[in-house]
């Protein structure tokens, strides 16, 4: 089978495709023929091992050294169950699910194989695999923060930053479910992708600065890095929230600051992908209260190319590849 690898630290072209052979699911995995995957923004970070600020050691110590430990990419993926260890009991063979890969990757290939009760579901019947791939990431990500970190209410006004990227997608909708009144900040040509997402008011980031609009924030979600909480705190409620899902070591002594005090919090870290979260999700897409966003899709072969177009930094919601499988491999 096709595997997608990153055999050193580089540019785009340092990704390449590899045969391998197909994973046997243990006793209690399902082994997945995946049919879509995704480039990331979190693939672009670990393949080039640029992370955020103060972060590059600690990045390199998990990762590796000198050269990735683990050379396998991609994070979420959608498919169909081929294989079943003797204890699995969620699924069978020929079920149609999409998922992510927790704390570890290896989506961007033909096949995997990941525990039954790790953060996959069946897929939502009313989505084509390709538009179920691109979910988990940006969904689980989002959810974790502002439903877990956040702790969201109803009728609290929170701001997307970034609100049409692959995590401000699923931010402004996710926000819109649990009641509150959303902002998105985004770059002109996607104001109107974001207002078709839930968003009640938009800002363009690139003619109007979001902290002189006057408006006071109960939470504020920077997805993408490009703003910061000594920056935003003026638009923050006196016990507002600073969500920061690229948090850097500026980041990590402002949480430990602001934890000690009872006003104004900075809430960043890891969001931790867990199956009964997509399989929230997935009743949310079947609802229709959730849609994915695809913005691109590559198939698996032009792998350089969708890591080029990611590392832009302009992409809305996911960049897809697509999964043709060489019945001789």
């Amino acid at each position: 089978m096709k595997t997608i690898v990153f055999e050193e630290y580089g540019p785009p072209e340092v990704v390449k495709a590899i045969k391998t052979e197909k994973p046997v699911p243990a006793d209690n995995e399902v082994l997945i023929k995946v049919h879509a995957t995704t480039v990331t923004s979190g693939d672009v970070r670990v393949r080039s091992s640029t992370y955020p600020k103060g972060l590059w050691l600690l990045g390199r110590l998990v990762i590796g050294l000198t050269k990735p430990r683990e050379t396998g990419l991609g994070n979420e993926l959608a498919g169909v169950v081929e294989a079943v260890g003797k204890e699995v009991k969620r699924f069978r063979v020929g079920d149609e699910v999409f998922g992510a890969t927790g704390l570890n990757l290896g989506a961007n290939a033909e096949y995997i194989s990941l525990p039954e009760d790790g953060a996959i579901a069946l897929k939502p019947a009313n989505l084509s695999f390709e538009e179920a791939a691109a979910i988990p990431f940006g969904a689980l990500t989002s959810l974790v923060f502002l439903r877990d970190k956040g702790q969201i209410r109803s009728g609290q006004k929170v701001l997307v930053y970034g609100a049409s990227g692959g995590l401000g997608v699923y931010a402004v909708q996710l926000a819109r479910y649990f009641g509150a009144e959303v902002t998105g900040v985004s770059s002109t040509k996607n104001l109107e992708l974001v207002k078709s997402l839930g968003a009640h008011k938009v800002i363009d980031y690139t003619k109007e600065d979001f902290t002189q609009s006057g408006e006071v924030y109960d939470i504020i979600f920077d997805t993408v890095g490009k703003t910061s909480f000594s920056r935003a705190s003026k638009t923050m409620a006196p016990k507002g929230v600073f969500l920061a899902a690229v948090a850097g070591i500026p980041e990590f002594f402002q949480m430990l600051w602001t934890s000690m005090s009872s006003g104004k919090k900075v809430i960043g870290g890891v969001a931790i992908q867990r199956k009964e979260d997509t399989e929230l999700l997935r009743e949310l897409l079947e609802a229709g209260r959730l849609r994915p966003v695809v913005d691109r899709r590559y198939p698996l072969g032009q792998i350089v190319e969708a890591h080029r177009y990611v590392e832009t930094g302009r992409k809305k919601g996911a960049v897809v590849l697509t999964v043709d499988h060489d019945t001789a491999a």
